[in-house]
């Protein structure tokens, strides 16, 4: 039995390494960890990893951690887990893995997905008995895909596994899944939370492929003796249900109540909004899925390349940047945010569109590809700084207006990821999005989000909403000023005309 206070242990599977955090019961790091592992990419739009790699890195990260904090590991009271979405791991009937995890951004089922919304079943029963479109990176695509094309892996799969679920399994001896993860299945009923037996018939995919499902909070399964040994921490403490990465990093960001709404700005850009009630968008431009609360759920609106498009116009169009920030002592992207900031609102007209790898959200078109729109003979690389940072702002700010109009309230956005570190583009958010924005102060990865997860389960505190409004704090935060709010409508809208003409282009 632990002799101290209690301290609780979020682990994130990532694609690129796995996180351990260590929380008290004050939401204050203790200690925390990531270790890499590998990904495969055997073939032209293929990604794969061994989940063995996982349960490595786990063990290492989980080993540095308790190393870190004298004594922790005897302390930790609990487990919550997240990991990378939509992945699929197949176990046959002894838990042994039948193939490697094709991942999230594996797309090697395109021609099934597109299939399966534009015959049969068809985008308005996927709406209907989902709540979502299908895309490649889903789970039960892979399924199809591996029934077609693997038919002996998929005779013998008995179950199917998400990331952090067979974690969990590895863990606990155990299969269980929780809401906010299976939602992005493409055969889980979001609004009742629970698998849909519909989309199971019609796919002629059998019920008993997928765990139950218990909600995130909940100490659905226990560490197990051996997996207690590997990881050097009590055998027998409670491992929650967790969520998938976003909605856990929403939970380590606050986001949990109706009206709070995180944007991530990395390599691809997120925006996450917490939900009260079931509705979905008509035409399935946002995801809407479970939250990793029980009774909410949470539109989500996912840009591919946000940060992504501004590297690219650093390594292709502004290389001159890199050198010349170096020579400066500061960073590259900070100097192409003062070279953006020589050009007035608007970009004298030119558009960005940042579909440089497809897009999701508002726009679900893979086959949609970016471009600058409106380019002059008067414009220089100060414009075409200006219009990247605008494009992606814009295309973030679209699926804001998306969750308006589905009657969510947003006041304030929780900004993260590299882009929130940029005063000049905090600012632009502002105002792009109509609403104050601010930082977070302190660690908001799916690891924090679920290490509270596990400590609500713990009875630590009484809901989510509690956990979040007593170890999440912001600082920074910052009004939109009216007048640029009016200036950054009319950018919006050129950027929403010349989006809707490249998709024309694309189809």
């Amino acid at each position: 039995m632990p002799t101290a206070a209690p301290l609780f242990l979020g682990i994130d599977i990532g694609t690129t390494g796995t996180k351990c955090v260590i929380l008290d019961a004050a939401g204050l790091i203790v200690a925390d960890a990531t270790v890499e592992h590998a990904v495969s990419y055997p073939r032209p739009g293929w990604s794969e990893q061994n989940p063995e790699d996982w349960w490595t890195s786990t063990v290492a990260a989980v080993r540095q951690a308790t190393d870190s904090a004298p004594n922790s590991a005897a302390q930790i009271e609990a487990i919550g887990l997240s990991g990378q979405m939509h992945g699929l791991v197949a176990l046959d009937a002894s838990g042994t893995v039948v193939r490697p995890c094709i991942l999230w951004n594996d797309s090697r089922s395109s021609a099934i997905c597109e299939k399966l919304q534009t015959s049969e079943p068809g985008l308005p029963t996927l709406l209907r008995t989902t709540g979502n479109r299908v895309f490649p990176g889903f789970q039960a695509p892979k399924l199809l895909w591996m029934r077609e094309h693997e038919p002996a892996a998929f005779a013998r799969t008995a179950k199917a596994l998400l990331p952090k679920d067979w974690l969990r399994y590895r863990l606990s001896d155990a299969f269980m899944a929780e809401p906010s993860d299976a939602s992005g299945t493409a055969v889980f009923d979001c609004a009742r939370r629970t698998w849909s037996s519909e989309m199971l018939e019609i796919l002629q995919l059998p019920r008993s492929l997928f765990p139950d499902v218990a909600e995130s909070p909940i100490h659905s399964t226990r560490l197990s003796a051996a997996a207690a040994r590997a990881l050097g921490l009590r055998a027998g403490i409670g491992i929650a249900g967790g969520a998938g990465d976003q909605a856990a990093a929403a939970i380590g960001s606050g986001v949990s109540r109706e009206g709070s709404v995180s944007c991530c700005i990395g390599t691809s850009g997120v925006v996450f909004a917490a939900s009260n009630s079931w509705r979905a968008t008509s035409n399935g431009e946002l995801h809407a899925f479970c939250h990793a609360i029980p009774g909410r759920w949470h539109f989500m609106g996912v840009m591919l390349s946000a940060g992504g498009s501004l590297r690219w116009f650093r390594d292709t169009l502004a290389k001159d940047a890199i050198a010349q920030a170096r020579d400066q002592g500061i960073d590259p992207y900070d100097l192409l945010a003062q070279r953006a900031q020589r050009v007035a609102i608007g970009s004298e007209g030119l558009v960005f569109l940042p579909y440089l790898t497809g897009e999701r959200c508002p726009i679900p078109d893979p086959a949609i590809r970016g471009g600058f729109a409106g380019l002059d003979i008067a414009h220089g690389v100060d414009h075409l700084a200006r219009s990247v940072f605008e494009g992606i702002t814009a295309g973030l700010a679209g699926n804001v207006d998306l969750m308006r109009a589905l009657g969510v309230p947003v006041h304030e956005v929780r900004l993260s990821g590299g882009g929130a570190k940029s005063p000049f583009w905090r600012g632009m958010c502002a105002d792009m999005f109509d609403a104050s924005v601010c930082l977070l102060a302190s660690d908001a990865s799916g690891a924090a989000g679920v290490a509270l997860l596990a400590a609500v389960g713990a009875g630590v505190f009484p809901t989510v909403d509690a956990a979040c409004d007593v170890t999440v704090r912001t600082s920074q935060a910052l009004a939109p000023d009216t007048t640029r709010v009016q200036q950054y409508a009319a950018v919006k809208a050129r950027a929403s005309l010349a989006a809707q003409r490249a998709l024309r282009v694309a189809r």
